[in-house]
């Protein structure tokens, strides 16, 4: 059980890695307590206690059990000092989401295993745009797609790339290798020059960072073109 205490000093005055916010952007979430993390919720306690011992103390009533946090009432929760209607609202509806959270299954990512299982995900969003669009699909060990990424959108010829935007959407979405991803809006599936030239410098780029670029596909009304299926990579 977390023993709480009584203070006078703000959070502001606190350690920047002791502050439940900044503590969750330099160590993550995991690292948190359940006390900062309401804290993080409510934002503020009381002149006589600070957020987090405030939730110290209110996680202290139900033995630190979050079910029974749950269980509380806007009412309930606003006879502790410091919590008003909107703090016990926030509290109430995360508990929500986290028993939601429990009941919803877990969506199974879907694998690539081909250039045409990557065609499938982004040909809805690619195939008939009037425009020329630039996409990245972000991939884990296992070849299974993280998220897909809109890079940029151009006009009828042509988008420009930014490989410090592509490698930093990677990074961030802790992915392993990458599908390139581009339209051609005058439904031909040749690559052009300037399609090669930045195909094989971001190829480069991954190499350096250890992202692999695993193919670059070109989509149109007509189909795709795959790279990596024509030994273009």
């Amino acid at each position: 059980m977390e023993n709480y205490q009584k203070t006078n000093f703000s959070i502001k005055t606190w350690a920047e890695e002791d502050r439940p916010r900044e503590k969750m952007q330099l160590k993550g979430k995991q690292a948190l307590s359940d006390a900062e993390l309401i804290a993080i919720l409510m934002g503020s306690g009381n002149r006589e206690l600070s957020a987090v011992a405030l939730a110290q103390k209110i996680l202290c009533t139900v033995d630190n059990d979050l079910n029974e946090l749950g269980k509380k009432t806007i009412r309930e929760l606003m006879k502790f000092k410091g919590i008003g209607e909107a703090k016990a609202i926030s509290i109430i509806a995360a508990c929500e989401l986290g028993r939601r959270r429990q009941t919803t299954d877990i969506k199974q990512r879907p694998q690539i295993k081909s250039s045409r299982d990557a065609y499938n995900i982004l040909a809805q969003q690619l195939r008939d745009l009037p425009h020329e669009e630039f996409w990245i699909l972000l991939l884990n060990r296992s070849n299974k797609v993280i998220s897909k990424e809109m890079i940029s959108v151009g006009g009828v010829t042509g988008t420009v790339v930014d490989a410090k935007i592509i490698f930093k959407r990677a990074l961030l979405g802790n992915a392993t290798s990458i599908i390139l991803c581009h339209n051609h809006p005058s439904g031909t599936l040749r690559p052009s020059q300037a399609d090669i030239d930045i195909t094989k410098k971001l190829k480069q780029a991954g190499q350096t960072l250890e992202i692999m670029v695993v193919d670059h596909l070109i989509i149109s009304e007509l189909g795709y073109y795959s790279f990596a299926d024509e030994g273009m990579l």
